[in-house]
């Protein structure tokens, strides 16, 4: 006997939110395999001066993104099945799935939250290192001019935010974008440690933003999965 009155509405009300959150999980996971290929951050974090690479963490808070947009469609396919079924099993665990789900999304949230300065911090260290190597470097078979003028070129920019990197597009202009003028040259340029945090402060906010939607969804869909599995428990009795 399938469920009847509000129970029935909360049975299609699953349904719709579940479609929803397996439409998420596509768009979390589309968004976040443009992260893990966007030009910008893999021409920069391809990067390798001599024996050190250039710090990938950021890359871990990505694959975690894409681990979650496909367990997330994976879910809401469940959810949308048990719901339209009205199976209690199915529903006890796709609950027991977002319970997991939304735990992870916590922990992935904190450490996103404690290592958000940390990307740019590392990145911008391996700059300046780089950025020492290009000056020091009386020829080319030290690859720290080819890494500087990578960083230049895909950011737009050049030098470190300090006194040298003021004056850099002046005296070294082998490593910096060219520029109509030698004043376009001075004062268009931009710092590299401005860009690098730009870039990666930009991306870390839209997976803030959608860990936050995705949470709000999955908090609703947890209450109306258990409200609709004790709706089907009941009307079983009768």
């Amino acid at each position: 006997m399938g469920v009847e009155g509000c129970t029935k509405c909360i049975k299609y009300l699953l349904f719709v939110f579940n479609f929803i959150f397996w439409l998420a999980g596509g768009i979390i996971l589309g968004v976040a395999l443009w992260l893990r290929h966007d030009s910008q951050t893999t021409n920069i974090l391809y990067l390798q001066l001599g024996d050190k690479q250039a710090p990938n963490t950021f890359y871990v808070g990505i694959y975690i993104l894409i681990a979650v947009g496909a367990v997330m469609m994976f879910v809401g396919f469940l959810g949308c099945y048990g719901a339209i079924q009205e199976s209690q099993c199915l529903l006890g665990t796709f609950f027991t799935c977002l319970v997991i789900l939304f735990a992870c999304e916590v922990a992935a949230g904190i450490w996103g939250f404690v290592n958000k300065d940390q990307i740019a911090k590392d990145v911008k260290q391996f700059y300046d290192q780089a950025f020492q190597q290009a000056l020091m470097a009386e020829s080319d078979t030290n690859n720290g001019k080819a890494v500087v003028k990578t960083f230049h070129e895909t950011l737009d920019c050049c030098g470190p935010d300090n006194a040298i990197g003021v004056i850099t597009p002046l005296w070294r202009d082998d490593l910096c974008p060219k520029k109509d003028s030698v004043l376009n040259t001075l004062f268009e340029s931009s710092s590299c440690h401005k860009k690098i945090d730009e870039l990666f402060s930009g991306k870390l906010y839209l997976i803030g933003i959608a860990a936050i939607v995705v949470a709000v969804i999955m908090i609703f869909e947890m209450i109306l999965s258990m409200v609709l599995c004790c709706g089907i428990r009941n009307s079983s009795v009768y």
